[in-house]
């Protein structure tokens, strides 16, 4: 497909930035003489495929930079085929764009790719339109250049020529694109075009007065606070090409900290000795704790079944009443509904949902679900099935175990309903309330006998996917692999 271009003033330098595709630094490929190609990273290859001569010829120019136009506008075999090669460098994260100057050549913008479906696209640009910087937007140092990011966007600009940035810091207020264009060092509609493309910028028909949230033109994002959405992608999987997980990134460089604090100075108090035998040691609830463990490893041949997942759900999470209370006494329009369910809840919101990617379930079928909590039901979702795989072999990766979990169980959070009440730290309410439901889900299966097992990664765009639903409108914070243990007895 065509990427569309910009509208251009009468007058206006007649030759634009240009936008080429190109390999990253450390990217090699490898051409064999059967026509297979594959990318080498290091002392790894990612095999990319068989090809004909003529794309091979072009894709050798993917190191120093393909115009884009002209890959997207390819009709003939050998462009067809380069367009492939460039979808599954994608898919690999081993592309970027360069947005250059037309007399030097010189790169003015470096687009990093942080999904493996971005694609840099011009949308047109009116003349009376009016653009504007995101409030999420922001500009930071990594290592020895500067960044340019957003939590709404797919990708990150690294800015290289720094002029760029003292024109941004303008847009802090709606500015008439033919007023821009006026402007001396104006970049060009192509990076205004790029720009809005990411997010970074949004666009307006007409210059508005003040700062609204609401100017951005969605209702859900004007419900985060800039920090929270921050946090929110750049702590999960999904909208970040950053690395994650434990990679025990200071080894050598840092101690790591002792598992137990040092003791402050003075004199101790000697528990054991105030407490003795104490009969809180034989309590059920002091079981739970002292049993409960991470279990990895299930046994398929003996899976979980519908019966016990209906008690489990019912346990920990089914709603157990409701009721409705005036934010200020008699004011009906600020009446907020409530929803108890068996854990704390922060402001009493109970934004959790749970949404069950099932394997193995005696008496369900492989499939997604969502837990209906007020009704205690489960709905299935038309999740395909290799995005079911691929949620399922995941968790199996993140936990290292031998096979993937017979039910894994994500708690995603309904955002607007905690931010629409709490402003500065309703992420961080949300993190807590997923806590104290783990921590639920974990005593529950312990006492039903089942394993389970928390799970420290998720990857919202894959949920976002799964479900439909914008990343911002409702996502996963927390994840449990649930199923029978293989010490099972009966």
């Amino acid at each position: 497909m065509r990427a569309p271009r910009t509208r251009r003033k009468p007058g206006h330098a007649a030759v634009p930035p240009t936008l080429s595709v190109r390999l990253l630094g450390h990217v090699a490929l490898d051409m064999k003489p059967d026509g297979m190609i594959g990318a080498r990273v290091g002392d790894q290859t990612v095999p990319l495929g068989r090809f004909g001569a003529p794309a091979a010829t072009c894709a050798r120019s993917l190191s120093a930079g393909i115009a884009w136009g002209s890959v997207q506008a390819g009709t003939q075999d050998a462009d067809t085929e380069l367009q492939v090669l460039v979808r599954r460098l994608a898919m690999h994260g081993l592309l970027e764009y360069h947005l250059s100057h037309p007399a030097t050549g010189a790169a003015m913008v470096v687009i990093e790719p942080q999904t493996p479906d971005y694609v840099p696209r011009t949308p047109l640009l009116g003349e009376d339109d009016a653009v504007c910087l995101s409030r999420f937007a922001f500009l930071r140092r990594r290592g020895a250049h500067m960044v340019l990011e957003s939590p709404r966007s797919r990708a990150v600009l690294q800015l290289c020529d720094t002029a760029i940035a003292g024109f941004l810091a303008g847009l802090s207020t709606p500015q008439k694109l033919s007023t821009l264009r006026g402007q001396t060092g104006f970049p060009g509609d192509e990076l205004i075009a790029l720009l809005i493309d990411s997010e970074i910028v949004f666009s307006q028909k007409s210059a508005r007065a003040g700062n609204s949230r609401l100017a951005e033109g969605d209702q859900a994002f004007a419900l985060w606070d800039f920090h929270d959405l921050l946090f929110h992608t750049r702590s999960t999987q999904g909208r970040h090409a950053n690395p994650s997980g434990g990679l025990y990134p200071y080894v050598g460089v840092i101690p790591p900290l002792p598992a137990v604090r040092p003791s402050w100075p003075g004199k101790k108090i000697d528990l054991h000795e105030v407490a003795g035998a104490a009969p809180h040691d034989n309590a059920p609830i002091g079981k739970l704790l002292r049993d409960r463990h991470s279990l990895r490893v299930y046994d398929n041949e003996h899976p979980i079944t519908l019966v016990e997942l209906a008690h489990f759900l019912g346990s920990a999470a089914r709603v157990q009443s409701r009721w409705t209370s005036e934010v200020e006494p008699g004011d009906a329009d600020g009446a907020v509904d409530y929803a108890a369910r068996p854990y704390p809840s922060g402001g009493g919101c109970w934004e959790l949902e749970l949404y069950l990617a099932v394997d193995r379930c005696d008496g369900l079928p492989r499939g997604f679900y969502h837990y209906d909590a007020g009704d205690h039901a489960l709905v299935p979702i038309a999740a395909r099935e290799d995005q079911l795989d691929a949620m399922l072999g995941g968790a199996q990766y993140a936990m290292g175990a031998p096979a993937s979990p017979q039910v894994l169980v994500t708690i995603a959070a309904r955002f607007g309903r905690i931010s629409w009440k709490y402003s500065s730290f309703a992420y961080s309410l949300v993190l807590k309330d997923a806590g104290v439901l783990i921590q639920t889900l974990y005593l529950v299966a312990t006492g039903m006998g089942l394993g389970g097992c928390a799970v420290g990664s998720s990857n919202i765009e894959l949920f976002a996917k799964m479900t439909g639903l914008d990343f911002h409108v409702e996502g996963p914070v927390g994840v449990f692999a649930l199923g029978r243990g293989p010490d099972h007895s009966g």
